[in-house]
């Protein structure tokens, strides 16, 4: 682990995530889910992108005590795609800029790659395949996984495990 941090800053730069130690992966979903907020956030003027071509949702997952907001988290807002769903996808007002993803029963946090400097790891694996857009067919330069890939459990275990097994709140997210 790095003890170097990572900024993560929204569009407009009033938010911004700290965020210390390596990745436990970064990966690229097509899950239904993904794909439905990636849409409905793009349907808004001048906003970036964080569905890809091919339906495609590029993200970085850290662990949750490893990610802080230290600035403008009251620009913060939640967005679900039904009311009672555990998955929250959180975007900075001030500019309607994408940050993350929160899994409220998790112990993970899924930063939008768009957030992150120009320098993370490469995406190392796409999953939930088997969900993506009609028609598209996917490269083989990295493993691609019909649904979640044992590997990405094992990895989510991993973490978990060097956390005592705490699901933490993220600092200064509401």
């Amino acid at each position: 682990m790095t003890n170097e941090p990572t900024s993560a800053p929204c569009g407009c730069g009033k938010v911004k995530l700290q965020i210390v130690g390596t990745p436990i992966l970064r990966g690229i979903c097509y899950c239904a889910s993904c794909q439905e907020a990636g849409r409905r956030y793009q349907a808004a003027s001048g906003v970036d992108s964080v569905l890809a071509e091919d339906g495609g949702t590029d993200y970085v997952v850290y662990r949750k005590d490893r990610v802080r907001c230290v600035r403008g988290c009251d620009f913060l807002e939640e967005r679900r795609l039904k009311p009672a769903s555990p998955t929250r996808r959180m975007y900075a007002r001030c500019c309607n800029t994408a940050m993350f993803l929160d899994f409220t029963r998790g112990h993970w946090l899924t930063v939008y790659r768009g957030r992150l400097p120009n320098d993370i790891p490469p995406a190392t694996m796409r999953m939930m395949t088997a969900e993506r857009p009609e028609g598209v067919i996917l490269p083989d330069d990295m493993a691609n996984y019909p649904g979640h890939s044992g590997k990405f459990m094992l990895k989510l275990l991993g973490a978990w495990m060097a956390m005592g097994f705490r699901r933490p709140v993220v600092d200064g997210v509401p």
